[in-house]
């Protein structure tokens, strides 16, 4: 059995070092659990500004909405940086395997990142591929060189950032490598989040465990707090029969789940998209690098 959980916590807007603080602190309260992996949500270090416009309209920005570009720009992170250095001693010292999502800043630009680390280091990353609507105002866009299934000593991790999630191809890639533990970090707190959760889980038979932030007004800055949002979790772990395992939280914290791997290799007796049951004399599927 392995001991796997999602936490539900949010960023402290603007304000990375103390939102590291929280990291730590869950990080550590997942290790005296015993727990062996722990996801947590999208742009968690750096933020995920809900509700900010950075002043722009089609074909115009203002001074003021470079100038909170700027303020969010200064607390993205550097992949390597202090704050990798930081959870990758942690991940060593507490034995953990952790999937965070992080704002990362290469050169000019910043992308929406998801960082796995294991007892050895920094092992994995990936760049959200397409991000959703005004997110391309202030992100990059991925590519394929960082879709990488990573196999570790607790199993086979594989990294979805919130709405690629429903980025059909980009999910057979993740199942053409055989993932096991789905990873998807995320702010999406709707029901039909929820629902689509358990049909990768299902569609995929593997288990995914979803991290959503948990942000509150008082998680802004005072001159923020009219205009920044509020993200409300509903964090959950599912198993490979679609079965809700943990969750969707209330409130923030951990949801913690002991899982049996033996239960894709049952399920896919029966379902095995990347496998059995797929017609490759009938579809093509190609991944271009």
């Amino acid at each position: 059995m392995l001991k796997v959980a999602v936490a539900q916590v949010g960023s402290v807007l603007f304000d990375t070092a103390a939102t590291l603080l929280r990291v730590q602190a869950v990080c550590e309260e997942a290790a005296a659990s015993g727990v062996q992996l722990v996801v947590f949500p999208e742009a968690l270090l750096g933020g995920y500004p809900q509700g900010l416009g950075f002043g722009a309209v089609v074909g115009h920005r203002s001074e003021a909405g470079k100038a909170m570009f700027v303020r969010y720009f200064k607390g993205a992170v550097s992949c390597p940086g202090v704050e990798t250095e930081k959870l990758a001693e942690w991940a060593k010292r507490l034995a953990l395997h952790i999937v965070i999502g992080v704002i990362e800043r290469d050169g000019g630009t910043l992308y929406c990142t998801s960082l796995l680390f294991s007892p050895e280091g920094l092992v994995g990353k990936h760049r959200k591929l397409m991000p959703t609507a005004m997110e391309r105002l202030i992100w990059g866009i991925g590519d394929s060189s960082t879709m990488q299934v990573v196999e570790t000593e607790i199993g086979r991790i594989g990294m979805a950032i919130c709405w690629e999630n429903y980025m059909p191809l980009y999910r057979q890639h993740l199942y053409e490598q055989g993932v096991q533990l789905w990873c998807a970090p995320t702010v999406d707190t709707r029901e039909m989040w929820r629902t689509s959760m358990r049909h990768i889980a299902y569609e995929g038979r593997c288990f995914v465990l979803s991290a959503c932030q948990k942000v509150t007004k008082e998680d802004w800055p005072e001159d923020l707090r009219e205009v920044g949002g509020v993200i409300e979790g509903r964090s959950l772990i599912v198993s490979p029969f679609g079965n809700v395992l943990a969750g969707p939280m209330e409130t923030t914290g951990l949801a913690v789940a002991e899982i049996d791997l033996d239960e894709i290799a049952r399920g896919k007796f029966d379902l095995d998209v990347a496998g059995h049951y797929n017609r490759r004399d009938v579809f093509g599927f190609g991944v271009k690098q």
